[in-house]
């Protein structure tokens, strides 16, 4: 009885145990990571970046730069006075001499990826300015030579004179994954060697033409711009840029550069100094699951093709409007987003395999790529005004006044006709040659020079409706002029 006992107490015990193993599978620990020894090995590699411009008259207002007035003297209150590289009262303008004064423009951040002092940061931190300053975590202070900037992907790559330095790795992201840990180091509102630490929340979020965003919950603001975005292992797997706000503070969403898009571009840029991207000439529209449907491609998949390049690289190849691009060069295209980014990452004067799926099938058709400066360069000589009233304007059309006998077949009074397209917003919208700009806003188009007029008057910041004239029926598009 007693062995019998014993066996079952055994029994007993050993199913308690595989029990409690398999609860605590079932509800693992979850543990935050200590980032401290990793800051501490990074931070050094991390550079406060403050640039200046030549102004007629030093107007120093005494804040931070960057940052509104009523914010700055919260600031001020909270740290108290002084703070170190801050005004602590606000200085009287000071009389125009005549000549240029440095003023400063703004502060941001950048890290270092070469011993040799070559430094990684936004375009939009070093644009526009004079002179440029790197500061080290140790305080010196150097002034860098900007090698290369591109704003279509706001990479820019600058250059200090000094040896031995701190530099931080470069990580993979392409293997970022959605809810790792990630840190943030910079300089938001001018507040030196910040951290802070969050998630990743997305991966692949388009918010531009060339970049697929790596989205975080990061707290990044005005200040952190330029600075590394670090896995849990201390890599670089992105370059803080923007964020999604209404106050022009974090609220909650932040956005990095992936670093694997950032050093492509940053290759470039140290080598020739400039971006060079492919281009092929269609305008695209996004592919709705409705539109994928009722063309038979089941799926919403592929970049639309709503224009034409008249004698663009694609319209030699025979892509035509209305084709769906499912595949370029090999690389499936998901979305309309896709296909410029690959495009442009394409060496100029390749030759390309396109799919592309018409009429309820596909055909393999072949473009050769063509650099986007050139044309653009081109474009700009063929748009140029000439005698025969052809123009270019901010929708980035070329246009012509319309003959009698054109306004009698369209029974119209007035208008002008597109006759070439360059790329800007009416291209985009899906306008091609031939149309009819017959009305802006409430504004009928009686001819070109009241056309040019007319455009030129407009606000950027606002979308304003264009009305389109196209074989028997007429088209609104809302347009932002650029």
């Amino acid at each position: 009885m007693k062995k019998y006992l014993i066996a079952l107490l055994t029994i007993l015990s050993l199913g308690q145990t595989a029990f409690i193993s398999t609860a605590s599978a079932q509800n693992p620990r979850v543990t935050i990571p200590d980032f401290a020894d990793l800051v501490e090995r990074a931070s050094p590699a991390v550079v406060n970046i403050r640039t200046t411009e030549k102004v007629a008259v030093q107007q120093a207002q005494g804040g931070i730069p960057g940052m509104p007035e009523e914010q700055a003297e919260f600031f001020r209150r909270f740290f108290g006075v002084p703070i170190p590289g801050i005004p602590s009262t606000p200085k009287q303008a000071q009389p125009n001499s005549g000549k240029p004064q440095e003023a400063d423009r703004g502060v941001g951040s950048g890290f270092i990826i070469e011993s040799n002092g070559l430094i990684l940061t936004n375009a939009h931190v070093v644009e526009g300015a004079t002179t440029i300053y790197v500061t080290l975590t140790d305080k010196r202070e150097f002034k860098a030579k900007l090698l290369g900037m591109d704003k279509r992907t706001d990479v820019a790559v600058v250059k200090i004179d000094a040896r031995d330095l701190p530099k931080l790795p470069l990580g993979d992201s392409s293997k970022v994954r959605v809810g790792e840990w990630v840190l943030a180091i910079g300089s938001p509102f001018g507040l030196e060697n910040t951290v802070t630490a969050g998630i990743v929340s997305a991966k692949s979020r388009d918010t531009g033409d060339y970049l697929p965003f790596i989205q975080t919950d990061v707290a990044v603001n005005p200040g952190n711009s330029g600075g590394p975005l670090l896995n849990t292992a201390g890599q670089v797997i992105g370059i803080n840029s923007q964020i999604f706000s209404r106050s022009g503070g974090y609220m909650g969403i932040s956005f990095a550069i992936p670093i694997d898009e950032a050093m492509r571009v940053a290759e470039q840029l140290r080598t020739n100094g400039k971006m060079t991207r492919g281009r092929i000439g269609v305008a695209l529209g996004e592919m709705t699951k409705d539109v994928a449907e009722s063309l038979g491609l089941g799926k919403p998949r592929g970049a639309y093709v709503r224009n034409v390049e008249p004698n663009g690289p694609a319209a030699v190849g025979g892509i035509e409007a209305g084709d769906v691009i499912l595949s370029f060069n090999g690389r499936d295209i998901n979305r309309s987003t896709d296909l410029p980014r690959i495009v442009g990452e394409t060496k100029p004067g390749t030759t390309a395999t396109v799919q592309v799926w018409r009429k309820g099938s596909n055909r393999d058709l072949t473009v050769t790529v063509i650099d986007t400066e050139s044309t653009q360069a081109a474009a700009k000589k063929s748009d140029a005004p000439s005698n025969n009233g052809n123009s270019t304007n901010a929708f980035g059309v070329v246009v012509t006044d319309l003959s009698d006998t054109k306004k009698k077949d369209l029974n119209i009074k007035g208008g002008v006709e597109v006759t070439g397209l360059g790329d800007g917003p009416l291209a985009r919208a899906g306008v091609r040659p031939g149309d009819v700009i017959i009305r802006i806003a409430d504004a009928d188009i009686t001819g070109v020079k009241q056309f040019e007029s007319l455009v030129k008057g407009l606000d950027t910041n606002k979308a304003v409706p264009v009305f389109i004239r196209r074989s028997d029926g007429t088209l609104i598009i809302p347009v932002r002029p650029k």
